[in-house]
């Protein structure tokens, strides 16, 4: 039995995909609890730990002073930042402790199952909780991968910056478009086919080979257009990208000579 802790939209895409996969599943929420968390979690094999980073560590010490938790068991939360240190008041138990990341955006609970297929997990922990976060992961189409717990950071870190500051960049150039005369509608979602060709390309290409636009092709004149028409901050935060842009565009084969004007071009500003 898998129990899990937590009725927020993972925990509840978790339960759904699970028992779809003819695992048995036991769902609690604080909110709309009927009994105790440590009823819910007893002979449950595997607990699952779906509950805001910061309250990792205090469901860990209720389970612990509720003397819920056994050797026998596996519990995992599921933070893509905090390692298995964050459920140390469950350490003196002997039960199995890690950390299991699915990595996916899960904004509604019924299109969990198609979005975590293909996905990534990154897992990491005791021995025993890694083989467990592994099983997980194949039950759920993911692909498990180790990860030291110190390197989590990082790990998220690249995370966030891959899904929330896309998504911050998009509404930046929905922002910029609108700034230019375009309908706000109509510049919200202008963008968005050439997002997902993006996409589409660095699913099947490295991101030296999906790589297109005029930072790619040293097209001075083009990027120094767009920093004129910016303003200050969102000029700033061009150029930065652009840099980095560059960065792979060196990767993909600019020649040397274009790379270094263009750099030139993006460090003035």
């Amino acid at each position: 039995m898998i129990a899990i802790v937590g009725g927020g939209r993972m925990g509840r895409g978790l339960a759904s995909v699970f028992s779809d996969a003819g695992e048995r599943v036991v769902l609690w929420s604080r909110r709309e609890a009927r009994g105790a968390v440590s009823a819910a979690v007893s002979g449950a094999a595997t607990v699952l730990l779906a509950v805001p980073d910061e309250a990792i560590t205090d469901v860990a010490a209720e389970l612990a002073s509720e003397g819920a938790i056994e050797a026998g068991q596996v519990v995992l939360h599921l933070s893509g930042l905090l390692d298995a240190r964050a459920l140390h008041p469950l350490r003196r138990t002997g039960a199995a402790l890690g950390s299991w990341h699915p990595l996916q955006s899960i904004s509604e609970p019924a299109t969990a199952a198609e979005r975590w297929r293909g996905a990534v997990a990154a897992v990491e922990g005791d021995s025993r909780a890694v083989t467990e976060a592994c099983r997980l992961s194949r039950l759920l189409g993911l692909e498990p991968i180790g990860i030291a717990a110190g390197a989590k950071a990082a790990y998220h870190a690249g995370a966030v910056i891959a899904s929330n500051y896309i998504v911050a960049l998009a509404a930046m150039a929905s922002r910029i478009a609108a700034a230019a005369g375009i309908p706000n509608k109509l510049a919200e979602r202008m963008y968005l086919p050439l997002l997902l060709g993006v996409a589409e390309n660095l699913a099947h290409q490295s991101p030296a080979e999906a790589l297109t636009g005029p930072v790619r092709r040293g097209d001075q004149g083009t990027v120094r257009a767009h920093l004129e028409a910016l303003g200050p901050e969102d000029r700033s935060l061009y150029a930065r990208l652009g840099l980095e842009t560059l960065a792979v565009a060196r990767t993909a084969g600019l020649e040397p000579a274009r790379a270094d004007a263009m750099e030139r071009v993006l460090r003035d500003y």
